[in-house]
Formats: structure tokens, sequence, C-alpha cells
């Protein structure tokens, strides 16, 4: 077993019998590593950037899921442990390298380990996801499903403009669109269009849980800057919320 009596639950659950259609999601918000791990060979400093984690999402998850009552559902530990939002199956879920600094715990990883952090994380993360939308699709309850991310302001030495950006691509994409929309409309915010990622083939917990259901669904990502702290946080979830509810009205 990976994790012990002493290490946290891989995922946690925010405001779990919220009415809201809209179910929130964190792939990336946590950076918790299990105790028997210790450090990934890694400073405190590298696992506290974004390489660890995506800043920022745990408060605005827990903000928003405030503001609209809906429920959260989040990852505790670090994507550099297990990366809830790849393949489990492909190399990329537990990263030799990232954004140039080497993840000495992941160099030459053997297949059991590999496996038991699949059991112990990724699996118990998504089957938590998919228990929620299978009680509520069985309660006649919409489901709109919303992957909160952020993103570095800066990658490889390339400055990002966008202030919060937009994924969308496969299965039914009309509330993204919508959303995008009227993200757009806003005065003076930059946005990106599939950027500074597009969802492709590299993305694993959205496309499994809305594509093939032609669920609703949105990507959003926001940049680091603009969510390190709670005031942050609040302003964003305080602005996503209507525009989350005028999207939903909009591409139904």
């Amino acid at each position: 077993m990976l994790l012990t009596a002493d290490d946290p639950s891989p995922v946690q659950i925010i405001n779990p019998q919220g009415p809201s259609p809209f179910l929130l999601i964190g792939d990336h918000a946590g950076n918790a590593i299990p105790s028997r791990m210790g450090s990934l060979g890694l400073s405190a400093n590298e696992l506290s950037r974004h390489i660890g984690w995506d800043i920022g999402v745990a408060g605005l998850g827990e903000r928003l899921a405030e503001t609209i009552d809906a429920t959260f559902i989040r990852q505790t530990y670090s994507r550099l442990v297990i990366d809830c939002n790849r393949d489990p199956d492909q190399a990329d879920a537990t990263p030799e390298v990232s954004d140039g600094t080497v993840i000495p715990a992941n160099r030459g990883l053997g297949e059991a380990d590999r496996a038991a952090r699949v059991a112990a994380i990724h699996a118990p993360y998504q089957a938590a996801i998919g228990a929620e939308i299978a009680r509520r699709d069985a309660a006649g309850v919409e489901t709109v499903l919303v992957s909160l991310h952020s993103f570095t302001p800066s990658m490889r030495g390339i400055d990002r403009p966008w202030e919060i950006g937009i994924l969308h691509g496969g299965g039914d994409e009309r509330f993204s669109i919508a959303l995008l929309g009227l993200l757009e409309r806003e005065p003076g915010l930059t946005v990106g269009d599939n950027e500074p990622y597009a969802m492709d083939i590299i993305d694993y917990t959205v496309p499994r849980h809305a594509f093939e259901a032609g669920r609703a669904y949105v990507e959003i990502e926001i940049r680091q800057d603009l969510l390190a702290t709670a005031e942050h946080q609040v302003e964003w979830a305080t602005s996503l919320a209507p525009l989350l509810q005028q999207a939903r009205l909009a591409s139904r």
C-alpha cells in the first residue's frame, strides 16, 4: 500500500450535497506527497512551483462551490506523483522531467510502483467523479462538468498574455463555446480559445466523463499570478458564477 493511515485521502469532496447543476473538479488542486515517498527528491521550492500543482485552484474551487452551492471534487496529491488528468498507462502520468526539472523519484519507475500510485490516487479520484455523476444521473439531476486549472504566467521564457483560457474539443462543446463568448465580451479581459493549452488526446478526465455521454463541459485555465491570494480567488469565483449560469442557459 502506497498511502499510510497518516496520509490524507486522495480525494476531497467539498459541499457533497450541493444542488447546483455544475460539478466542479480539480485534477491538480493538491501538492501533497505520500509520506513513504519523501519529497520525490525535490526541494520544497520546486514542489510549490507550478510543476507540482495548479496554484490557486483549491481555493478557487472552494470559493466557487460556496458561491453557486456546487459540489467540488478535488485531488490531494501532487501531479508529480501521478497526474490525474493523464491516461495512467502513459509515461506522462509520472513525468521524469517537468519544465526542465528532473523528478528523481520518477526516473526508471517500475511497473509495480506506477501501479501502486494509480491504485492509491488516480483510480479513487476518477471513481469519485464517476460515482457522483452516476448518482446525479440516477436522480435525474443535470450535470455540467467544470474542470478548474491554472497556468504559469511564463513558460520556457515566453510570457503568456491570457488571463483566462477556455479549453474544448470533442463531445458537446456548446456550453464551452457559450462561456468563451461571454468571457470574450468582458471588458479588458484577454481570453484564450484553447490557449495556452488545447484540449487534445493528452487530456483524460473531461473526455472520460463528458464526451461519450454527450455531457456539457468546460475546462477553465486561469493564470496563476491572478489566483495567488484568497482575495483573487474570491474575485474570480464572483465573476465566473453568473457567467456559468448564463452559458448554461444559452447552450440548452
